[in-house]
Protein backbone atom coordinates (compact mmCIF):
# COMPACT_ATOMS: atom_id res chain seq x y z
CA UNK A 1 0.00 0.00 0.00
CA UNK A 2 1.48 3.52 -1.06
CA UNK A 3 1.52 6.26 1.47
CA UNK A 4 -1.75 8.24 0.57
CA UNK A 5 -3.54 5.22 1.03
CA UNK A 6 -1.82 4.55 4.40
CA UNK A 7 -3.42 8.11 5.04
CA UNK A 8 -6.85 7.33 3.74
CA UNK A 9 -7.18 4.05 5.93
CA UNK A 10 -5.88 6.53 8.64
CA UNK A 11 -8.40 9.01 7.92
CA UNK A 12 -11.18 6.45 7.94
CA UNK A 13 -10.23 5.41 11.25
CA UNK A 14 -10.12 8.46 12.75
CA UNK A 15 -13.62 9.40 11.77
CA UNK A 16 -15.09 6.77 13.36
CA UNK A 17 -13.28 7.38 16.35
CA UNK A 18 -13.96 11.20 16.24
CA UNK A 19 -17.42 11.39 18.54
CA UNK A 20 -15.72 8.72 20.77
CA UNK A 21 -12.67 10.46 21.22
CA UNK A 22 -14.17 13.72 22.51
CA UNK A 23 -14.87 11.55 25.57
CA UNK A 24 -11.45 10.68 26.03
CA UNK A 25 -9.23 11.68 28.47
CA UNK A 26 -4.70 11.44 28.57
CA UNK A 27 -3.59 7.83 28.61
CA UNK A 28 -1.94 7.59 31.96
CA UNK A 29 1.77 5.63 31.94
CA UNK A 30 2.93 5.02 35.53
CA UNK A 31 6.50 5.35 34.81
CA UNK A 32 6.11 9.27 33.90
CA UNK A 33 3.65 10.11 36.41
CA UNK A 34 2.91 11.56 39.66
CA UNK A 35 -0.38 10.80 41.64
CA UNK A 36 -3.44 13.59 40.70
CA UNK A 37 -4.50 15.35 43.86
CA UNK A 38 -8.29 14.79 44.19
CA UNK A 39 -10.87 17.21 42.16
CA UNK A 40 -13.22 19.27 43.75
CA UNK A 41 -11.03 20.48 46.65
CA UNK A 42 -12.17 23.96 48.46
CA UNK A 43 -10.12 26.84 46.90
CA UNK A 44 -7.73 28.34 48.66
CA UNK A 45 -8.27 32.16 49.88
CA UNK A 46 -7.92 34.50 47.15
CA UNK A 47 -7.84 31.50 44.43
CA UNK A 48 -10.16 30.18 42.06
CA UNK A 49 -12.72 27.14 42.47
CA UNK A 50 -11.17 24.42 40.46
CA UNK A 51 -13.83 23.53 37.87
CA UNK A 52 -15.13 20.05 37.85
CA UNK A 53 -13.52 17.85 36.10
CA UNK A 54 -10.44 19.22 36.39
CA UNK A 55 -7.38 17.42 38.65
CA UNK A 56 -4.72 19.84 39.00
CA UNK A 57 -1.45 19.42 40.47
CA UNK A 58 1.13 20.31 43.67
CA UNK A 59 4.77 20.47 43.79
CA UNK A 60 7.36 22.75 45.29
CA UNK A 61 7.78 26.12 44.89
CA UNK A 62 11.34 27.43 43.61
CA UNK A 63 11.44 29.00 47.01
CA UNK A 64 10.64 26.05 48.52
CA UNK A 65 13.14 23.97 46.51
CA UNK A 66 16.10 26.51 47.13
CA UNK A 67 15.33 26.13 50.93
CA UNK A 68 15.62 22.08 50.37
CA UNK A 69 17.74 21.50 47.92
CA UNK A 70 15.64 19.49 45.62
CA UNK A 71 12.60 19.24 44.48
CA UNK A 72 10.18 16.98 41.67
CA UNK A 73 8.41 19.16 39.43
CA UNK A 74 5.78 18.70 37.41
CA UNK A 75 5.06 18.18 33.69
CA UNK A 76 1.78 17.94 31.95
CA UNK A 77 2.30 17.00 27.96
CA UNK A 78 0.27 16.83 25.30
CA UNK A 79 1.54 14.61 22.57
CA UNK A 80 2.64 16.32 19.39
CA UNK A 81 5.21 14.26 16.95
CA UNK A 82 8.47 15.52 17.25
CA UNK A 83 7.69 17.22 20.47
CA UNK A 84 6.46 15.33 22.74
CA UNK A 85 5.86 11.65 22.13
CA UNK A 86 7.46 8.04 22.57
CA UNK A 87 10.41 6.92 20.43
CA UNK A 88 11.03 3.07 18.94
CA UNK A 89 12.06 2.22 21.92
CA UNK A 90 9.36 3.32 24.24
CA UNK A 91 10.65 6.77 25.85
CA UNK A 92 9.56 9.68 25.79
CA UNK A 93 11.12 12.23 24.05
CA UNK A 94 11.12 15.03 21.56
CA UNK A 95 11.84 18.97 21.38
CA UNK A 96 9.64 20.50 24.44
CA UNK A 97 10.21 17.09 26.65
CA UNK A 98 14.11 17.23 26.27
CA UNK A 99 14.45 21.11 27.11
CA UNK A 100 12.65 20.66 30.49
CA UNK A 101 15.01 17.79 30.98
CA UNK A 102 17.65 19.70 30.54
CA UNK A 103 15.97 22.71 32.82
CA UNK A 104 16.05 20.10 35.79
CA UNK A 105 19.66 19.68 34.85
CA UNK A 106 20.70 23.22 34.71
CA UNK A 107 18.50 23.97 37.93
CA UNK A 108 20.98 21.96 39.72
CA UNK A 109 23.97 23.41 38.36
CA UNK A 110 22.97 27.38 38.50
CA UNK A 111 20.94 26.76 42.33
CA UNK A 112 22.23 23.74 43.44
CA UNK A 113 18.43 22.37 43.04
CA UNK A 114 18.69 18.42 42.52
CA UNK A 115 15.50 18.68 40.33
CA UNK A 116 13.52 15.07 39.66
CA UNK A 117 11.10 15.80 36.34
CA UNK A 118 8.06 14.17 36.20
CA UNK A 119 5.96 13.84 32.97
CA UNK A 120 2.54 12.63 32.25
CA UNK A 121 0.55 12.71 29.25
CA UNK A 122 -2.82 14.89 29.07
CA UNK A 123 -4.54 13.83 25.97
CA UNK A 124 -7.36 16.52 26.07
CA UNK A 125 -5.94 19.95 25.33
CA UNK A 126 -8.41 22.29 26.69
CA UNK A 127 -8.16 20.53 29.68
CA UNK A 128 -4.37 19.98 29.71
CA UNK A 129 -4.68 24.31 29.31
CA UNK A 130 -7.06 23.94 32.83
CA UNK A 131 -5.08 21.39 34.50
CA UNK A 132 -1.77 23.78 34.59
CA UNK A 133 -3.69 26.97 35.28
CA UNK A 134 -5.46 25.70 38.02
CA UNK A 135 -2.32 23.78 39.65
CA UNK A 136 0.00 25.28 42.37
CA UNK A 137 3.81 25.57 42.48
CA UNK A 138 6.42 23.15 40.21
CA UNK A 139 4.14 22.29 37.34
CA UNK A 140 4.69 23.02 33.78
CA UNK A 141 2.82 22.59 30.01
CA UNK A 142 4.17 21.66 27.25
CA UNK A 143 1.45 21.31 24.76
CA UNK A 144 2.74 24.66 22.11
CA UNK A 145 0.60 27.18 23.67
CA UNK A 146 0.46 30.36 21.98
CA UNK A 147 1.65 33.00 23.66
CA UNK A 148 -1.23 35.92 23.90
CA UNK A 149 -2.41 38.74 26.09
CA UNK A 150 -5.59 37.33 27.27
CA UNK A 151 -3.97 33.87 28.31
CA UNK A 152 -0.90 35.96 30.27
CA UNK A 153 -3.95 36.63 32.25
CA UNK A 154 -4.28 33.00 33.46
CA UNK A 155 -0.72 31.29 33.19
CA UNK A 156 2.74 32.45 32.93
CA UNK A 157 4.45 31.81 30.17
CA UNK A 158 8.65 31.14 29.49
CA UNK A 159 10.05 33.16 26.90
CA UNK A 160 8.73 31.66 23.89
CA UNK A 161 10.68 28.86 21.99
CA UNK A 162 9.45 28.71 18.70
CA UNK A 163 7.90 30.82 16.12
CA UNK A 164 4.94 29.60 14.72
CA UNK A 165 2.84 29.79 11.34
CA UNK A 166 -1.00 28.38 11.02
CA UNK A 167 -2.06 27.32 7.91
CA UNK A 168 -5.10 26.71 5.98
CA UNK A 169 -5.39 23.25 4.44
CA UNK A 170 -7.71 21.16 2.12
CA UNK A 171 -7.42 17.68 0.71
CA UNK A 172 -5.20 18.13 -2.52
CA UNK A 173 -7.84 17.80 -4.83
CA UNK A 174 -9.43 21.44 -4.05
CA UNK A 175 -7.48 24.15 -6.56
CA UNK A 176 -5.53 26.83 -4.21
CA UNK A 177 -7.49 29.42 -2.83
CA UNK A 178 -7.15 32.58 -4.45
CA UNK A 179 -8.36 35.41 -1.61
CA UNK A 180 -10.34 34.81 1.37
CA UNK A 181 -12.35 36.52 0.16
CA UNK A 182 -13.57 34.06 -1.82
CA UNK A 183 -13.54 31.45 0.66
CA UNK A 184 -17.44 30.70 0.82
CA UNK A 185 -17.97 29.98 -3.08
CA UNK A 186 -14.47 28.02 -3.17
CA UNK A 187 -15.10 26.00 -0.09
CA UNK A 188 -18.72 25.97 -0.64
CA UNK A 189 -19.17 22.25 -0.27
CA UNK A 190 -17.24 21.78 2.78
CA UNK A 191 -17.41 21.51 6.32
CA UNK A 192 -15.02 23.75 8.61
CA UNK A 193 -13.15 21.28 11.63
CA UNK A 194 -13.16 23.17 15.08
CA UNK A 195 -10.50 21.99 16.85
CA UNK A 196 -11.65 23.06 20.57
CA UNK A 197 -9.97 25.39 22.86
CA UNK A 198 -7.68 26.47 20.41
CA UNK A 199 -6.59 29.38 18.44
CA UNK A 200 -7.37 27.26 15.50
CA UNK A 201 -10.92 27.21 16.31
CA UNK A 202 -10.45 30.93 17.31
CA UNK A 203 -9.55 31.50 13.31
CA UNK A 204 -12.06 29.17 11.72
CA UNK A 205 -14.87 31.28 13.81
CA UNK A 206 -13.08 34.00 12.13
CA UNK A 207 -13.48 32.92 8.53
CA UNK A 208 -17.10 32.40 9.16
CA UNK A 209 -17.81 35.76 10.51
CA UNK A 210 -15.69 37.59 7.88
CA UNK A 211 -15.98 36.02 4.84
CA UNK A 212 -18.33 32.34 4.90
CA UNK A 213 -21.43 32.91 7.21
CA UNK A 214 -23.10 30.05 6.51
CA UNK A 215 -20.14 27.45 6.90
CA UNK A 216 -20.98 24.24 8.56
CA UNK A 217 -18.49 22.75 11.15
CA UNK A 218 -17.13 19.94 12.67
CA UNK A 219 -15.70 19.46 15.64
CA UNK A 220 -12.71 17.61 16.71
CA UNK A 221 -10.32 17.53 19.63
CA UNK A 222 -6.95 16.44 18.47
CA UNK A 223 -4.40 16.81 15.16
CA UNK A 224 -4.92 13.41 14.17
CA UNK A 225 -8.87 13.64 14.12
CA UNK A 226 -8.40 17.16 11.84
CA UNK A 227 -5.29 15.66 9.35
CA UNK A 228 -7.12 12.22 8.86
CA UNK A 229 -11.02 14.39 8.26
CA UNK A 230 -8.86 16.41 5.72
CA UNK A 231 -6.57 13.61 4.07
CA UNK A 232 -9.84 11.59 4.00
CA UNK A 233 -11.26 13.37 0.68
CA UNK A 234 -14.53 13.82 2.47
CA UNK A 235 -15.22 17.38 2.19
CA UNK A 236 -13.28 19.03 5.28
CA UNK A 237 -11.36 21.87 5.48
CA UNK A 238 -9.09 23.63 8.40
CA UNK A 239 -6.31 24.92 10.03
CA UNK A 240 -2.97 23.26 11.35
CA UNK A 241 0.19 24.48 12.55
CA UNK A 242 2.76 24.20 10.07
CA UNK A 243 5.22 21.47 11.58
CA UNK A 244 2.26 19.29 11.71
CA UNK A 245 1.03 20.17 8.44
CA UNK A 246 4.89 19.38 7.15
CA UNK A 247 5.31 16.11 8.85
CA UNK A 248 1.32 14.70 7.61
CA UNK A 249 2.49 16.01 3.84
CA UNK A 250 6.20 14.10 4.57
CA UNK A 251 3.92 10.86 5.53
CA UNK A 252 2.17 10.66 2.53
CA UNK A 253 -1.24 12.76 3.49
CA UNK A 254 -2.95 14.30 0.34
CA UNK A 255 -3.47 17.59 1.73
CA UNK A 256 -3.00 21.53 -0.03
CA UNK A 257 -1.51 24.46 1.74
CA UNK A 258 -3.65 27.67 0.38
CA UNK A 259 -1.14 30.48 1.23
CA UNK A 260 -3.30 33.39 1.46
CA UNK A 261 -4.73 31.73 4.96
CA UNK A 262 -1.51 31.86 6.58
CA UNK A 263 -1.44 33.38 9.95
CA UNK A 264 2.65 33.64 10.96
CA UNK A 265 1.93 35.99 13.63
CA UNK A 266 2.63 33.24 17.01
CA UNK A 267 5.05 31.91 19.34
CA UNK A 268 4.88 29.09 21.56
CA UNK A 269 5.62 28.88 25.45
CA UNK A 270 5.88 26.51 28.54
CA UNK A 271 3.18 27.66 31.16
CA UNK A 272 2.93 27.89 34.63
CA UNK A 273 0.31 27.94 36.77
CA UNK A 274 -0.43 32.07 37.51
CA UNK A 275 0.82 32.46 40.72
CA UNK A 276 4.03 30.14 40.22
CA UNK A 277 7.32 31.69 41.27
CA UNK A 278 8.81 29.11 39.03
CA UNK A 279 9.11 31.80 36.53
CA UNK A 280 12.19 33.49 37.67
CA UNK A 281 14.26 30.06 37.00
CA UNK A 282 13.05 29.70 33.44
CA UNK A 283 13.67 33.13 32.16
CA UNK A 284 17.27 32.80 33.48
CA UNK A 285 17.21 29.33 31.84
CA UNK A 286 16.14 30.89 28.34
CA UNK A 287 19.01 33.88 28.56
CA UNK A 288 21.95 31.58 29.33
CA UNK A 289 24.18 31.19 26.71
CA UNK A 290 23.87 34.19 25.15
CA UNK A 291 20.09 33.15 23.66
CA UNK A 292 19.02 29.59 24.67
CA UNK A 293 17.11 29.47 21.35
CA UNK A 294 19.77 30.63 19.22
CA UNK A 295 22.42 28.38 20.65
CA UNK A 296 23.82 25.16 19.15
CA UNK A 297 22.57 22.84 21.37
CA UNK A 298 18.72 24.14 20.75
CA UNK A 299 18.98 24.21 17.14
CA UNK A 300 21.07 20.63 17.05
CA UNK A 301 17.61 19.65 18.94
CA UNK A 302 15.54 20.77 16.51
CA UNK A 303 17.37 18.54 13.84
CA UNK A 304 17.43 16.07 15.60
CA UNK A 305 13.62 15.88 16.28
CA UNK A 306 11.96 17.76 13.76
CA UNK A 307 14.93 16.38 10.51
CA UNK A 308 16.80 19.34 8.82
CA UNK A 309 14.52 21.31 6.43
CA UNK A 310 11.48 21.24 9.19
CA UNK A 311 13.60 22.77 11.91
CA UNK A 312 15.19 25.36 9.35
CA UNK A 313 11.92 26.22 8.40
CA UNK A 314 10.51 27.07 11.94
CA UNK A 315 14.00 28.84 12.81
CA UNK A 316 13.81 30.95 9.91
CA UNK A 317 17.37 29.31 8.18
CA UNK A 318 17.71 30.12 4.63
CA UNK A 319 18.49 25.85 3.96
Amino acid sequence: MNRSGMWLGRALTLLLMAPVALALTGCEDPDDMDRLSPAGEPAAEGQAAVPNGIDPLSAPTFAEARDAGEAEIQVLYVASGGFAGTDEDGRLTGVTVELLREFGRFLEAEYGIAATVRFQEEGHWPTFYQRVRYSEGGVFGIGNVTITEPRRGELNFSPPYLDNVAILMTHEDVPELEAMEEISEAFGELTGLMYTGTLHEVRMEDVRDRHFPDMPTMTISTNDQLVGAVASGDGYFGYIDVYNYWRAVEEGAPLRRHAVGDDASEQFGVIMPHSSDWSEPMEAFFQRDGGLTDSEWYRELMREHLGEALAGLLQGDDA
